[in-house]
């Protein structure tokens, strides 16, 4: 269980349907589809209505900021197939990177790469209580992409599974590099919150609308003016 999983859903119902992608940076093949992830005839690059509009939005607040920048969709809707399968594969990575085998790894070894892997990844819940953000169709995974067509350097890689992945990781470095992360990341997250959006305490590169993650947070920041998930999962 999340903190946000405390959040009542009440399923408002609006459809989940295609991203305008020519609005937007996009990655093709789908890095997960490339990985063999079972989106069946699924697609990816699918959001809730209202999370389309302000991802529209947001593009066009990035574009006032710098002209022909553009925000790259990374990830979008994703089914608990999918959750599923992304949760093994990176158990199996993890244990790989670690030079190990799963035959080889002792309960405390076994344990600390969970735990390594549920601090990134939601657990594929079939409960309609808990739905992984991204199967409700309100959560995207962004980045951002410069007028020449470059993806900004966000100082480590989407769905990496280490301590730089928390958003404010660089926000007191000192080395150049270090505030160019930060600054980086702090424009993604303004112009992404400025249009509605809220974004995960673990991840620079999620943002969520609509789903319990959502209310959670904007309930952390507005506590007189409690409101609900309005999107829960879609199968």
């Amino acid at each position: 269980m999340r903190p946000y999983h405390q959040i009542p859903i009440f399923e408002c119902g609006e459809p989940l349907i295609k991203i305008p992608l020519e609005l937007f940076a996009v990655e093709s093949p789908h890095p997960y589809e490339k990985l063999g992830a079972p989106y069946g005839d699924r697609s990816p690059y699918y959001l809730r209505q209202s999370a389309i509009e302000n991802l529209i939005q947001a593009q066009s607040y990035l574009e006032i900021l710098h002209p022909k920048w553009r925000i790259q969709i990374f990830d979008a809707y994703r089914p608990i197939a999918v959750q599923q399968f992304m949760v093994d594969y990176s158990f199996a990575q993890a244990v790989k990177d670690r030079g190990l085998t799963g035959v080889e790894l002792s309960p405390n070894q076994r344990q600390e790469i969970w735990e390594a892997v549920y601090e990134i990844w939601a657990v594929p819940s079939l409960d309609e209580k808990t739905p992984p953000p991204h199967s409700t169709g309100g959560a995207v995974d962004v980045t951002l992409v410069d007028d020449s067509g470059e993806i900004v350097d966000m100082g480590s890689p989407i769905d990496e599974m280490s301590g730089r992945s928390h958003p404010d990781y660089y926000a007191n470095g000192d080395r150049p590099e270090a505030q160019k992360y930060h600054a980086s990341r702090q424009l993604l997250q303004d112009v992404m919150l400025k249009a509605g959006f809220q974004r995960n305490p673990r991840e620079w590169w999620h943002f969520c609308f609509g789903d319990q993650m959502w209310a959670w947070l904007t309930n952390q920041s507005n506590p007189g003016n409690l409101i609900t998930a309005r999107y829960g999962r879609l199968v």
